[in-house]
């Protein structure tokens, strides 16, 4: 009788141990997590403290910061859940009593739900119709109605869904590199590359170099080859393929929330930065192996014109063109293969 009495008493206490497990590891799994977000909301913080006083250094005022992160209009709609996302990505060179001027157009697919990240880079030459204006390159339609416009004329000539787009200048291109790789990124050089305007002088020796910011945005902006734009278009895309290598190593990983926090002062974007972190999660939780990349325009699909009002221009054959992009985001993509023809292109 004292033993059945013994027994019943072990399989009464148990659910008490067992209860007890659950609470503590709940307890440690919520410490962790606690811990975890506290992290990345000081890397943010920080990341974006020491972006802002970065920028006040260089700016005589207030005035000027808030300038450089003013979101412009753009007219577009939230993907639906699960859906890929389309981000117009632009490269501006904002020179000093200057209007901004497109160095760089691309779409950036980013596909949460399998991982998947595409790049199609379109040259700022491109010949297409302006909703509204007369025909010219496509970097036109940016200077005459900011990002709005030119995601109208993406999707007018091409028809691609936009559903945001992220803006960049040239200092926050230098943040992004020196916050992502610290160190150096490291790119081979195959022949030598050499630019010199005023003060600007770029000198790259054929072999490895390791970059830092600033020698990252002079190569991605070089053209004083055989290649010109064509070249710079694939130094672009390289770029941005070894940034997101780098960032998937497990010291990037814990880069990613500095990351935010240092681009944002630089930043003119539409994603919202509670979205930025929750796509940084995704991408950390679902990492993108390779990213695949499209230039428009494609391999004999254009053909070289000029116009008095709009100079060298790239005239596309829109049937192909159209036809290649859209195979590309719906994973239809083989025949559309980039190659480097050469341009005649005026400065750097």
């Amino acid at each position: 009788m004292d033993t059945r009495r013994r027994r019943s008493d072990r399989h009464k206490r148990r659910p008490r141990k067992r209860k007890k497990l659950f609470v503590s590891f709940l307890l440690l799994f919520s410490l962790l997590f606690i811990s975890t977000a506290a992290f990345a909301v000081f890397q943010y913080e920080l990341g974006k403290n020491n972006a802002q006083q970065n920028l006040t250094e260089t700016n005589d005022s207030d005035e000027t910061l808030e300038d450089e992160t003013k979101v412009h209009e753009f007219q577009s709609k939230e993907p639906e859940n699960n859906e890929p996302i389309n981000v117009l990505l632009i490269g501006v060179d904002t020179a000093e009593n200057e209007p901004a001027r497109t160095d760089t157009i691309m779409v950036a697919q980013y596909d949460p739900k399998n991982g998947d990240a595409k790049l199609a880079s379109i040259m700022r030459d491109t010949y297409v119709e302006i909703p509204g204006y007369r025909d010219n390159k496509i970097n036109a339609s940016f200077f005459l109605g900011g990002p709005d416009l030119l995601r109208e004329t993406i999707e007018h000539n091409f028809g691609l869904d936009l559903h945001y787009y992220a803006m960049v200048n040239f200092d926050g291109f230098v943040e992004v590199v020196d916050t992502i790789a610290p160190k150096g990124i490291e790119v081979d050089v195959e022949d030598r590359m050499y630019y010199q305007s005023g003060s600007t002088v770029i000198d790259f020796e054929p072999g490895t170099q390791v970059l830092d910011g600033q020698q990252a945005l002079n190569y991605v902006r070089f053209r004083s080859d055989a290649n010109n734009d064509f070249g710079r278009v694939e130094r672009q895309q390289e770029m941005l393929t070894l940034l997101k290598d780098e960032l998937l190593t497990v010291s990037g990983l814990t880069r990613v929330p500095r990351l935010i926090g240092s681009v944002e002062p630089y930043l003119d974007t539409n994603i919202k930065t509670t979205r930025m972190l929750s796509l940084g999660r995704d991408f950390i939780l679902n990492p993108v192996d390779d990213v695949q990349t499209l230039r428009i325009p494609v391999k004999d699909g254009y053909s070289d014109q000029h116009y008095s009002h709009a100079g060298a221009v790239l005239e596309l054959d829109f049937e192909k063109n159209k036809e290649a992009i859209h195979s590309f985001f719906s994973n239809e993509s083989k025949g559309f293969a980039n190659d480097s023809t050469t341009e005649d292109e005026e400065d750097m």
